[in-house]
C-alpha cells in the first residue's frame, strides 16, 4: 500500500484480503437484516456497496482516493466461468437449445430498445443522440470494458468530451441496479406462480455454493484439490484456445474460452474414466460448487468495493434519469416478455433473475443474482448454462454491430 498524490494504492494481496472481509460483512448483514435475505440480495453486493460508500465518505473527509490493484480479481473471474463449463452436461446443452435462442432473441431486441430509450431521454435534456447510446447498450449491456473501448471514438467523432465519464458512471450505477433487482424479481415470480425446481434436481449439487446438508458433510481436501487441478487443466486449454482465436483476428475475453474449454472437456471425458484412471472428473461436485461460490463472491465484492462513487456526482441528473428509464424497461421486459416466453417455470424465474445482470450490469452480476436465488429455492442447471452462453459470448459480438448502427443512424 502506498500514498501518492492523494491516492492510496492498494496492491493485489491486500485487495483480496479486503475483498474477503467485504464478503464476511455482507454475510453478517444479510443474516441480521431480514429483507436482504428475503429478496435474495447477494452477500458480496451487500458488503461491496457498503464499503464503496465508506470509501466515498473517506474521500470526502480526507481528500484521499483509494485505488485497488485488481489483477487477482480478474483471475477469480476466469476460475468462476471455468467451473460453469465443468458443470455443463451435453444433456443440458441440448435441452437449452430452444430457451437459449429465445433468451438470445429477447436480449438482442432489448439492446435496440435500450438504445432507443437512452436516445429518447437524452433528447429531453437537449443532449446529442450519441449520449443516449453511451447510456444504452454501450455501458449497460456492454459494461465498463465496452465503454472504455468505445468512449474515445465517440468523444472524438461526436464532440462529447466527457463520453468516458458518462459511460463509466452509467456502467457503475447500472451494476448497482442489476445487483439489487434480480433477487426481488425472482422471488415475485416464484411466489406468484408457486414455482419449484424440477423434482429430480432438488437434491443435486448447486452450480454455485453448497446446500445446508453439504455444508454439514464437508468437502474432502483431495476432492477440493482435484477440482482445482481440473480447473487449471481447463484454463490451460482455454488460454491456448484464446491465443489461437486471437491469431485468427477475433478477440474474446479469456474467461469465455475457459468456459468453452470446461464444456468441451467435461463432455469428452468417457463415462468409465474414473474406473480405469482412479480419478473422478469433478462435474457438479460439492468441491466445484464451493470454488465457484468463493471465486464469484470475491470477484463481485472486489468489483463493487472498488467503485469510486465520488467521480459520478457531477453527471447525476441526466444519468439517473436515463438509468431510471432503463430500469423500468428491464423490469417490464423481464416480467411481461422474458418470463412468459421462457415457459413460466422455475428455470424461467431463475433466468429472469440473471436477465437484470445481463441488461444493466454484467455477466458476473447475473450469475451472482441466480446463485443467490438458487441457494434459497433450489438448483437450476439450465439457467447456469444458457445465461453465460448468451451474455459472455453472443451479446458482445452483437453489441459491436449495434453500437455503430445507432451512432450512424441517429
Amino acid at each position: 500500500m502506498e500514498l501518492l498524490d492523494g491516492i492510496i494504492r492498494i496492491d493485489s494481496f491486500l485487495a483480496v484480503t479486503i475483498g474477503i472481509i467485504v464478503l464476511f460483512v455482507g454475510k453478517l448483514l444479510n443474516g441480521k437484516i431480514g429483507f436482504l435475505r428475503e429478496f435474495s440480495i447477494p452477500e458480496p453486493v451487500t458488503g461491496g456497496l457498503l464499503f464503496s460508500v465508506l470509501f466515498g465518505l473517506l474521500y470526502f473527509a480526507s481528500g484521499h482516493a483509494i485505488e485497488f490493484e485488481l489483477r487477482a480479481r480478474d483471475i477469480l473471474l476466469v476460475y468462476f466461468f471455468t467451473t460453469i463449463g465443468i458443470n455443463a452436461s451435453a444433456r443440458d446443452l441440448l435441452a437449452g437449445g430452444r430457451p437459449l435462442l429465445i433468451l438470445l432473441t429477447i436480449t438482442i431486441a432489448f439492446m435496440f430498445a435500450q438504445n432507443l430509450t437512452g436516445i429518447g431521454v437524452a433528447s429531453l435534456f437537449d443532449l446529442p443522440a450519441a449520449v443516449g447510446v453511451v447510456g444504452g447498450s454501450m455501458s449497460l449491456i456492454g459494461g465498463h470494458g465496452t465503454t472504455i473501448a468505445w468512449a474515445p471514438s465517440i468523444a472524438e467523432n461526436f464532440g462529447i468530451s466527457n463520453a468516458m465519464e458518462i459511460g463509466i458512471a452509467s456502467a457503475t450505477f447500472g451494476l448497482i441496479l442489476a445487483s439489487i433487482m434480480g433477487g426481488p424479481i425472482a422471488k415475485f415470480l416464484i411466489t406468484r406462480h408457486k414455482l419449484k425446481p424440477v423434482p429430480h434436481v432438488v437434491e443435486e449439487v448447486q452450480d454455485v455454493g453448497l446446500t445446508e446438508k453439504q455444508r454439514k458433510e464437508g468437502v474432502d481436501h483431495m476432492d477440493f484439490l482435484g477440482a482445482v487441478l481440473a480447473i487449471h487443466i481447463c484454463i490451460i486449454i482455454g488460454y491456448a484456445l484464446n491465443e489461437a482465436i486471437a491469431e485468427a483476428g477475433l478477440m474474446l475475453p479469456l474467461f469465455v474460452t475457459c468456459l468453452f474449454a470446461g464444456i468441451l472437456i467435461t463432455n469428452l471425458v468417457p463415462k468409465n474414466f474414473s474406473k480405469w484412471s482412479g480419478v473422478t472428473w469433478p462435474t457438479r461436485t460439492p468441491a466445484v460448487a464451493l470454488i465457484a461460490d468463493i471465486s464469484l463472491g470475491a470477484f463481485l465484492a472486489m468489483s463493487l468495493m472498488s467503485m469510486q462513487l465520488w467521480t459520478l456526482i457531477d453527471l447525476a441528473g441526466p444519468i439517473f434519469t436515463i438509468l431510471a428509464a432503463q430500469f423500468v424497461l428491464a423490469v417490464t421486459v423481464t416480467i411481461f416478455v422474458l418470463f412468459p416466453l421462457m415457459g413460466k417455470n422455475y428455470d424461467a424465474a431463475v433466468v429472469s433473475a440473471g436477465f437484470g445482470g445481463v441488461t444493466l450490469g454484467s455477466t458476473p452480476t447475473a450469475m451472482a443474482n441466480m446463485a443467490a436465488v438458487t441457494q434459497r429455492f433450489g438448483p437450476s442447471h439450465r439457467a447456469f448454462i444458457i445465461v453465460p452462453l448468451v451474455s459472455a459470448f453472443f451479446i458482445d459480438l452483437t453489441n459491436a454491430m449495434v453500437i455503430p448502427f445507432f451512432l450512424r443512424t441517429f
